[in-house]
């Protein structure tokens, strides 16, 4: 694992933003799993930008949703498709057939599950996965104590998840369940990046790097991934103990 640490949230975004390009740039057609939520808005911001100066091309990229919450989709403002779709997907340009996205409207979203992972057989694998660090050490929506080799899956979603969701809507959203790609999943990806920012973040951030890895903080599982990238802005770093081999930027 390699962890950088900025001191903006722009300086952040921008060393991610220049990996991201760097780990995909060689690869035809790559499938990237994108993650909705406030820690990934610049990273998204400067795709677009690189797009519109020319010095970026996606043309080719393929897509693929993180998660959902389950009762919404693209339909409904607030949703992380929603979201998504005003960030990245609909700045860029990107047609329906290079996306796909669990629809947590779905009459059967046992199917939706099904649905992700043979896309993701189909494309070969996920060849970047783009996370952000919820407040309890969740990514995606796999919740304290999901299984190791959990696949897209259903999950009961955490009290905390519930209360922190509420930001993302207009009016109090009722909130229980949600779509995700599994922890066991993710890990497969050839790469992955963690964005994670605010001075929130920080205890979670110091349980993630320097406690023993647990599914009681999911997070802490990409310690054992083989090219995992984690940027911190100064905040979210503040409770670190810099002498464990972080590269402070």
């Amino acid at each position: 694992m390699n962890v950088t640490i900025s001191n903006t949230y722009e300086e952040l975004s921008t060393f991610a933003t220049k990996v991201l390009i760097d780990s995909v740039k060689e690869t035809r057609e790559p499938l990237v799993c994108v993650a909705s939520g406030d820690s990934t808005k610049g990273v998204y911001k400067q795709l677009v930008t690189s797009v519109e100066i020319n010095s970026l091309d996606t043309a080719d990229w393929h897509f693929l949703g993180l998660d959902e919450w389950i009762g919404l989709n693209g339909q409904d403002i607030g949703s992380c498709r929603y979201h998504l779709d005003q960030d990245l997907f609909n700045p860029l340009g990107v047609s329906d057939k290079q996306i796909c996205f669990f629809d947590g409207r779905s009459v059967d979203v046992f199917s939706e599950c099904i649905i992700n992972e043979m896309y993701i057989k189909k494309q070969g694998g996920i060849d970047l996965a783009i996370l952000g660090l919820g407040l309890n050490g969740h990514i995606g929506m796999n919740e304290p104590f999901t299984p190791v080799d959990s696949r897209s899956q259903i999950i009961d979603l955490d009290p905390l998840t519930i209360q922190t969701g509420q930001k993302y809507f207009e009016q109090p959203q009722k909130l229980s369940q949600g779509l995700t790609l599994g922890l066991g999943t993710l890990m497969e990806s050839r790469s992955i990046l963690l964005l994670v920012g605010g001075q929130n973040k920080a205890p979670i951030v110091k349980k993630m790097l320097e406690e023993e890895v647990s599914i009681s903080c999911p997070a802490s599982l990409l310690r054992h991934h083989p090219n995992c990238h984690v940027f911190l802005d100064h905040a979210a770093s503040s409770l670190l103990d810099l002498k464990k081999g972080c590269e402070k930027i």
